[in-house]
């Protein structure tokens, strides 16, 4: 060890509580690296797992291929695995929604197909021989046509082909176009019979566009199919490109996006860029506020280095020979903090992921757990980015130390260089601070460096803790505006079932495990005939200017809900039972406009200028209204109505503008329904485990064979992703916060500390003038004033722009029109008072050093 680093290593030991803050700080620096390495590698390795657990593990597949293609395979260098299927032919699904998915698709599974490609199964089992079948959920959902376990299908199977081409799954289905020359056509061969043996969903294989339900068969090894579609998994995915390309020839090929690009493989990549882009964001602010702390950390030692080095170039010391040495101090400090921030923030991360991996498993996979994945090379490139981080801060000073003359750095001259005129201030301070006050402003005149070094951390602090506050909040507001309040967990919505089968059905679902309570209802389209004059001036502005003689028709919903609850409905809005009962009584009803205003809060308003309305009411059919005269109606209007509504169907697609609907009890329903009438009906239950519950009903409701088209809604599931979503956006946040205040915290007591001790010499002169501890003090208070003002002067401002860029981001990129900004100012009153707390604590620690030290010796003492 040469003789720089022995003298480096000697002032690093002399200035113990510096070297300690500025270990802190890259400890600090590391962690909060290394954390966010190691939770993206952790976080790309769980979409990893779950895209493989939902689309299969196989890189690349291969359309149309015969079976020597598939042995050739088999054998090739690099490739771990093959599974193939065989492309039996496609089927007309009779009674098909869908135009853009007109046919059945029927493929043959070997085992190594069943190994490979993921099948959740519904209900039912697998297929076990050429002669069982399972059939997709969204034949049903989509397609419209349902099939229950049990079912014999005969298929006409044949081929698309479109002139001499024959069309397969990856070929969009375009009717009534032409594609080529000639129109697609189906050709039949043959005639098939399956057994329907289980329903699953649709599988992560098939293609949204696919023209085909991908209904799914054992292979027969005794009819073996000419064409078969091929999936090879490889050793080294980063190689599937030029493997595809190498292999592939005239056949077609398609890559696995949906694992390939969380490994930064696809041409989808746009997860990717949006993943990288904010954890480069991230590592830009750690690595600023890092910076800020070390290079303060440095220059701070320079300047009480600075005599040191003056003498040593007298010495015959080279610009080179300071510049490293300074730079040895930075290695050796990082030697210390790296390491230790590594594993510190390895383990933060390992204890962080437990408390958010439940909730990740409800926003994306359940079955998938999210685990610590530590990659060697992203720990690497954050060792790396942190050692970058301190060679940076302490270059900048070794370059300024090494360049100052010999005789400035001995008799310290550069620093402060000061006229009378700089420092001088007006009679009014005097007079209002008094000599103390005066004499702490003088100060910050005389040496701007310091005092702007000490403003940019405190305006540092103030800036990224408002500013991660305020984006927290938006976050967690944001996913607040997607959250409703709902009665119901579970909802099962269908249209014209007949009374029998809807309870036969809502008797059994309500046994589900789990189910504790349930209800049912029935919506009704009409139309209700009023005179306009008993509209709102309000909605007939909104409306339109109508005479107010007009007679006008308003679209309305009826709503049937079950006896018990429309009369507690009754008594809890205060309204006399016994009117509000019975055939040809009152009704209640909601009727509300909502306006949405982009500048503007949106606006509700009532649809009627009074309480209550006669009017009459006839029944829709067919989206065409009833002209004829219908039931003389006396509505009294209330403000909510006791049930949600399941959602509209297709007897809706009218855009209602209003919410007009009428409650009434269920016995009262067959008094308004007629013929051709299209009702909707929903059955709601609250469980204790909805997901349970839910999958359990599924498997009820295919073995009930129900044929009316039906949706189940899981409302649990998709309001728990929001609560999840707002959940990990939180602790992320506050954990951001809290790290970043840390290292801002250590920045402003490093850089105050430490400046007040390179003025005691200075303090020392006024004590020995005379000065009394209480003055002292009231001068060390007026500059921790001034330090707070200043840094709320600028500080405060850019943090509420900085905040205000966030929301106009956020609000932009969700493209949302009603979303008000918040001003953060409950983060500014944490900010302000914790930045007097951190400037007080810091100058009472160090003004209680200075004045444990003789005065003879602090003014003999130049801090070499």
């Amino acid at each position: 060890m040469n003789i720089f680093n022995k003298v480096t290593l000697q002032s690093m030991k002399k200035n113990r509580t510096r070297t300690i803050v500025t270990i802190i700080g890259v400890i600090l620096s590391a962690a909060m690296i290394t954390g966010v390495a190691a939770f993206g590698t952790s976080l790309l390795n769980f979409l990893v797992r779950g895209s493989i657990v939902k689309y299969g593990g196989w890189h690349v597949e291969f359309m149309d291929v015969d079976s020597s293609f598939i042995r050739e395979r088999a054998h090739d260098k690099g490739v771990t695995s093959t599974a193939a299927i065989e492309n039996i032919g496609y089927a007309v699904l009779d009674g098909a929604k869908s135009p853009e998915k007109p046919y059945l698709f029927i493929a043959g599974f070997g085992e190594d197909a069943f190994h490979t490609l993921p099948i959740k199964l519904i209900s039912g089992r697998l297929p076990e021989n050429s002669g069982e079948i399972l059939i997709p959920s969204h034949v049903a959902a989509k397609g419209g046509v349902r099939f229950r376990v049990g079912d014999t299908l005969s298929l006409l199977v044949g081929n698309r082909t479109d002139g001499n081409r024959s069309l397969g799954q990856h070929n969009p289905c375009q009717p009534g176009e032409i594609s080529g020359s000639v129109k697609e056509a189906f050709v039949p061969k043959t005639e098939k019979t399956y057994k329907v043996v289980g329903i699953c969903e649709r599988p992560g294989f098939e293609e949204h566009s696919a023209p085909g339900y991908t209904l799914i068969t054992k292979s027969d090894s005794k009819d073996q199919a000419d064409s078969y579609s091929l999936f090879v998994t490889l050793k080294k995915p980063h190689q599937v490109r030029a493997y595809a390309g190498r292999t592939a020839g005239s056949p077609a090929f398609i890559l696995n996006d949906y694992v390939l690009r969380f490994m930064g493989i696809s041409d989808n990549n746009l997860f990717n860029t949006f993943l990288y882009t904010i954890g480069g964001i991230l590592v830009a602010i750690i690595m600023t506020g890092s910076i800020f702390l070390i290079y303060n950390s440095f220059n701070i030692s320079m300047n009480e280095r600075i005599r040191q080095f003056g003498i040593l170039s007298s010495v015959g010391a080279t610009a080179k020979q300071l510049r490293n040495s300074v730079l040895f101090e930075g290695l050796c400090i990082g030697g210390i903090g790296i390491p230790i921030g590594v594993i510190t923030g390895i383990g933060s991360v390992g204890l962080l992921l437990p408390i958010v991996a439940g909730k990740f498993k409800n926003i994306l996979y359940s079955t998938v757990p999210l685990t610590l994945s530590v990659s060697f090379s992203a720990i690497a490139a954050a060792a790396a980015v942190s050692l970058a981080t301190i060679l940076i801060s302490a270059y900048i000073p070794a370059r300024k130390a090494a360049n100052t003359p010999v005789i400035e750095s001995i008799r310290q001259t550069n620093e402060i260089k000061a006229e009378s005129k700089t420092v001088k201030t007006s009679k009014f301070p005097q007079r209002f601070y008094g000599l103390e006050g005066t004499l702490a402003l003088k100060n910050f005149k005389r040496n701007k460096k310091r005092y702007r070094s000490i403003v940019l951390s405190l305006v540092l602090s103030v800036v990224l803790f408002v500013s991660g506050n305020s984006f927290g909040s938006a976050l967690k507001r944001l996913s607040q505006l997607y959250v409703i309040n709902i009665d119901y967990d579970i909802l099962f919505s269908t249209e014209d079932m007949d009374d029998s089968e809807l309870f036969s059905l809502y008797n059994k679902l309500k046994t589900a495990d789990g189910v504790y309570d349930s209800s049912y209802q029935e919506i009704f389209p009409y139309s209700c005939t009023v005179n306009a004059g008993n509209l709102s001036t309000r909605y007939r502005e909104y409306a339109g200017d109508t005479a107010a003689n007009e007679t006008v028709h308003l679209p309305m919903d009826l709503q049937f809900i079950p006896d018990s609850e429309y009369l507690k409905f009754i008594r809890e809005l205060g309204l006399p039972p016994e009117e509000y009962t019975g055939t040809g009584e009152k009704t209640i009803a909601v009727a509300k406009q909502r306006v949405d205003q982009k500048q503007a809060p949106s606006e509700v308003f009532d649809l009627f200028a009074e309480p209550s309305i006669h009017c009459s009411i006839a029944p829709e059919s067919n989206d065409r209204q009833a002209m004829t005269p219908g039931q003389n109606m006396n509505i009294t209007f209330v403000d909510t109505y006791p049930v949600d509504p399941p959602p509209k169907q297709s007897f809706t697609a009218r855009q209602n503008p209003c919410v007009f609907m009428m409650i009434a009890p269920y016995s009262m329903k067959d008094q308004f329904q007629t013929r051709n009438l299209q009702a909707n009906a929903g059955l709601s239950f609250r469980s204790a485990n909805p997901d349970q519950s839910a999958a359990e009903m599924e498997t009820m409701i295919q073995g009930m064979g129900i044929t009316s088209a039906y949706t189940l809604h899981n409302v649990y599931e998709m309001l728990e992703q929001y609560h999840s979503l707002s959940f990990v956006i939180n602790v992320f946040t506050y954990v951001f916060v809290i790290m970043i205040s840390l290292i801002a915290a250590a920045n402003v007591f490093n850089t105050i500390s430490t400046n007040i001790r390179l003025r005691r010499k200075e303090l020392a002169m006024l004590r020995s003038i005379g000065m009394p501890d209480p003055a002292f003090n009231r001068m060390m208070n007026f500059e921790c004033i001034f330090y707070g003002m200043r840094t709320l002067l600028f500080g405060l401002p850019l943090a509420g722009i900085i905040s205000w860029l966030i929301y106009k981001g956020l609000a932009c990129a969700e493209q949302i029109d009603h979303f008000e900004f918040l001003f953060p100012w409950g983060s500014m009153a944490v900010s302000v008072s914790g930045v007097l707390f951190l400037v007080f604590i810091t100058m009472l620690y160090a003004t209680r050093k200075i004045k444990k030290e003789d005065i003879i010796d602090a003014l003999r003492d130049d801090i070499t």
